[in-house]
């Protein structure tokens, strides 16, 4: 898709973008909350929520007017397009439906990732956008954080000559991993998608970007090795607050969920209010009680893996190895970068440059000084992104954003082979035009 055929959203000078939201949960909120901080402010006009907790604080946060706060996606998109663009930071298995509805309405999309759950549903949600004629762009933030353009510049000034190889790791964390992925709405593949895609299309799409080239064969092992029945302690109750071993529990409900309330502004903060709909005790006692949030880990419906590694091969013999996993302390992102004149070492905001020549190290603040969470905004991502896409609709080139629908299709489909290879331990080779 090219910003040429399209022209600039705004018809008249000065005038604000507007945005609706199909999906008033973290994410939804966080996006419209950053748009309305930017120095060229959008406004936020209408949203559809499920949750009424969620919905009520939402459209109260943003002075939304009742006839703009829908309980599901699909009144918002029958009702006459209200703002230029809309946010769908709806669940998985939402996506394409929602997409081909609000693109035919003739909104502009920010679609949080992944695209779709399957490489069929990518596919028709790109045709629907282009038979449309509007602009979409995937949340792929990790595009955007003043990190990764400081290590595109490295790269494309020849830092360290050709790319070899690249060393990636997602240290996902324990605590955020039994938040997410063992308790929370991403625990289960039929109900949302596989943690590589759900998770780690970030990662996959951001290490195509670094090496610009297409993926020739990729290869995949990963389980569901700890947080099932097999390891539960023999004392163990179904949920943290009548365990008799939680204070020793690593994974204890209870302790992250109260140190939220105690914490609001942290990580555990805000998952707790993602548990819990209202940052209160009572709230938060009632959701440990009763909700999906305060069982135990080993007793669960949980079926995602909690580890997993992806092999790629590139086309021109560069290659990539990516961890992800939720055995590590939950800190930003690892990479190392191996080239034939030097090395980059990143962790998400430095990055260590050496060079074989001078065999001397520099070393890079990208200022990406955030915070790497999404609590944090990911390091600047989410306020960069939406800065690109409301940039690209006054100025006519949103086409051209770096996390296109075609640039995203074809990470997706990298994502989509890999668990493949997983799921049949093989290894997949990708057509030329991968």
């Amino acid at each position: 898709m090219s910003g040429s055929q399209f022209t600039n959203v705004v018809d008249s000078p000065g005038r604000h973008l507007t945005m609706a939201v199909a999906g008033g949960g973290a994410r939804g909120f966080a996006y419209a909350d950053t748009a309305v901080r930017l120095p060229e402010p959008v406004r936020v006009v209408a949203v559809a929520e499920p949750r009424t907790i969620a919905r009520d604080r939402f459209a109260a946060r943003f002075d939304i007017p009742a006839d703009n706060v829908f309980k599901d996606w699909r009144d918002l998109a029958a009702a006459p397009r209200l703002a230029d663009m809309v946010v769908v930071s709806l669940l998985d298995h939402q996506h394409v439906e929602a997409v081909l509805a609000l693109a035919e309405r003739g909104y502009h999309i920010l679609l949080e990732k992944p695209m779709a759950t399957t490489e069929e549903d990518c596919v028709r949600i790109l045709e629907a956008v282009e038979a449309a004629g509007v602009h979409a762009a995937v949340c792929h933030v990790l595009r955007y954080t003043p990190y990764t353009v400081a290590l595109q510049k490295l790269l494309a000034d020849g830092a360290i000559g050709e790319i070899v190889s690249i060393e990636h790791l997602e240290p996902i964390g324990h605590s955020h991993f039994a938040h997410s992925f063992v308790r929370g709405n991403w625990r289960r593949a039929d109900e949302s998608s596989p943690l590589l895609l759900q998770k780690s299309c970030h990662d996959i799409d951001w290490l195509m970007s670094l090496i610009n080239h297409p993926v020739k064969r990729v290869s995949s092992f990963g389980s569901l090795k700890h947080f099932n029945a097999a390891n539960r302690p023999e004392r163990a109750a179904d949920r943290c607050v009548d365990c008799s071993i939680e204070p020793d529990c690593a994974f204890s409900a209870a302790r992250v969920y109260r140190r939220g309330v105690a914490a609001p502004d942290s990580f555990d903060g805000y998952n707790a209010l993602v548990m819990a709909g209202q940052l209160t005790a009572e709230a938060v006692e009632d959701a440990l009680a009763h909700g999906p949030y305060g069982r135990c880990v080993y007793a669960s419906d949980n079926d995602v893996v909690d580890h997993q590694v992806v092999q790629m091969e590139f086309d021109g013999g560069a290659t990539v190895s990516f961890t992800l996993t939720a055995f590590a302390q939950g800190t930003n992102r690892k990479t190392r970068v191996f080239g034939t004149r030097g090395q980059i070492t990143g962790d998400g905001r430095y990055l260590e440059l050496f060079d074989f020549l001078s065999e001397r190290t520099t070393v890079i603040d990208s200022d990406a000084g955030t915070g790497h969470t999404a609590a944090d905004g990911h390091g600047g991502g989410d306020r960069a992104l939406l800065e690109a896409f409301v940039r690209g609709l006054r100025e006519g080139t949103a086409g051209d954003i770096p996390s296109g629908l075609k640039q995203s299709l074809a990470s997706h489909r990298v994502v989509f082979a890999a668990e493949r290879a997983r799921a049949e331990g093989t290894v997949i080779e990708l057509p030329a035009d991968t």
